[in-house]
């Protein structure tokens, strides 16, 4: 069983539009991207389940996720988009994690020092009353806010998204420096990290094949955080403006599976059971 825990849905088609991917910034992006096109890359490949992540700042696009997965059993999850400073943020939580498909939010509105900010917090205190986690979308050069919530509501699950930008990725030896911080943030429990778009944080283009080549930056993620808060994401279809989809399942396949049967059935989907709370949709035929 694989569960890929990060995955955009986006249609430039709609009649709104899409506030993300700005056609003339990242055209190689601007296209339609929905449930039966990830299908017809990952289905060969044992892809079971996506927990989707947000990619669009404007409320209602939360439900547009949460109706595309009521016709598609494939999404297990969904981590949304609210402004946790917002006036209305607790009633808008209450109307999408009515759907138990909605695990959580991905504040992307938020500048990091936000994460202290009382209302914040207070924010905060609402997703872990109600079993939500927070997927942190922040480099490791700017996590002090996120040190400080993890601290002050350790019963909030906070999931770092890609790595943490580890970059560079160079084949020699993981970024001191963010090898450092990666280490400090996981002494908090509460802490797991997303090893997705490992292919972006590559120095080397193309990015190479051969897990050797990402295996110091991998090692340090594993030294930090063990075999029970790692959790495997893509980033599609972003990551495929490095390498094609089946590359960036291969090089996590190939380290995790050295790490035991055991060891790999948590990182590719009961820890994200752990985190996201995702829904077991199997009954109802992907």
């Amino acid at each position: 069983m694989i569960v890929d825990t990060h995955v955009h849905f986006i249609d430039p088609t709609r009649p709104q539009g899409v506030p993300y991917p700005d056609p003339a910034e990242e055209s190689r992006l601007y296209r339609t991207a929905l449930p039966l096109h990830y299908k017809a890359i990952t289905a060969p490949l044992g892809v079971t389940g996506v927990v989707v992540v947000e990619a669009s700042h404007w409320v209602e696009d939360n439900q547009w996720i949460l109706d595309l997965a009521a016709r598609e059993p494939l999404i297990v999850g969904f981590s949304g988009n609210l402004d946790m400073r917002s006036d209305d943020f607790e009633s808008n939580l209450d109307r999408f994690a009515a759907n138990p498909l909605f695990s959580g939010i991905r504040p992307r509105t938020l500048a990091p020092a936000d994460y202290s900010d009382p209302v914040v917090v207070g924010a905060a205190d609402i997703l872990a009353d109600k079993g939500l986690e927070l997927d942190a979308h922040l480099g490791y050069y700017e996590m002090d806010g996120l040190f400080r919530l993890a601290a002050r509501v350790p019963q909030l699950r906070i999931v770092i998204n890609h790595i943490g930008a580890g970059r560079p990725i160079d084949g020699i030896a993981a970024n001191p420096e963010w090898a450092e911080v990666m280490r400090r943030i996981a002494k908090h429990p509460n802490v797991y990290c997303k090893v997705s778009a490992v292919l972006q944080h590559s120095a080397a283009l193309p990015a190479p094949n051969d897990v050797d080549f990402y295996r110091p930056t991998l090692d340090a993620l594993w030294d930090a955080f063990g075999e029970d808060r790692l959790i495997y994401g893509s980033n599609w279809p972003n990551v495929e403006q490095i390498g094609p989809y089946s590359q960036e399942l291969g090089i996590a396949s190939a380290y995790f599976g050295e790490k035991g049967d055991a060891a790999a059935e948590k990182f590719f989907w009961r820890n994200a059971k752990t985190a996201y709370k995702w829904v077991d949709r199997s009954s109802e035929g992907v």
